[in-house]
């Protein structure tokens, strides 16, 4: 009889276990596919995100300013007094804003640095020498002439010698960085090399 009942109880708990295998492997597979989803969509934002930081990333240096040709300097007295230097972009190149305001803020600066001094913005003016429009854009195949006005005042004296550095930041993309030093031999219009 113990026999019997055994038998009957193992016999009863197969159609159960076979239910509850069922149900588990269900939920196993509900389980792996909102994981999957979950994970999927995760890998989708992150792409869609990086996506997204490489093309920031090529619009930013697709607005580089380059030097075109060399940096000529303009001496009174035996001192710096205008710096000259023409620039342009590639021909792949996003426009660069060179327009001036009417508070003497401009998108673009210009700071000049040497050993004893620094000054954040200094003034300065273009001069169009190829254009293929009328605005103060500097467009792919257009060059512009940057005259920088070296102030007379904060004690700064470019002469013989004398190392500096200009940087030119546009409102996008990276800086441009100039570093020249004047010749021992100077004449009313040097060539910085």
């Amino acid at each position: 009889m113990i026999k019997r009942f055994l038998v009957k109880i193992r016999h009863e708990q197969e159609g159960i276990t076979g239910l509850e295998t069922a149900i588990i492997l269900i939920a196993f597979v509900i389980v792996a596919s909102v994981f999957s989803y979950v994970v999927l969509s995760a890998g989708l934002f992150s792409s869609q995100k990086v996506k997204e930081a490489v093309v920031a990333g090529v619009e930013s240096t697709m607005a580089t300013v380059e030097l075109k040709g060399d940096i000529i300097a303009k001496i009174d007295n035996g001192l710096v007094s205008e710096i000259y230097l023409c620039v342009g972009i590639p021909a792949a190149g996003s426009p660069v804003d060179f327009s001036p305001s009417s508070a003497n803020v401009s998108p673009l600066v210009i700071s000049y640095s040497d050993a004893n001094n620094m000054i954040p913005s200094m003034n300065w003016t273009i001069t169009k020498l190829s254009t293929i429009n009328d605005d103060n854009l500097l467009d792919p195949n257009e060059m512009f002439m940057v005259t920088i006005t070296v102030p007379t005042t904060d004690n700064i004296s470019i002469g013989p010698y004398h190392r500096f550095s200009l940087e030119l930041k546009p409102p996008d993309g990276p800086v441009l960085s100039i570093t020249r030093t004047i010749p021992a031999r100077v004449s009313g219009y040097t060539n910085l090399h």
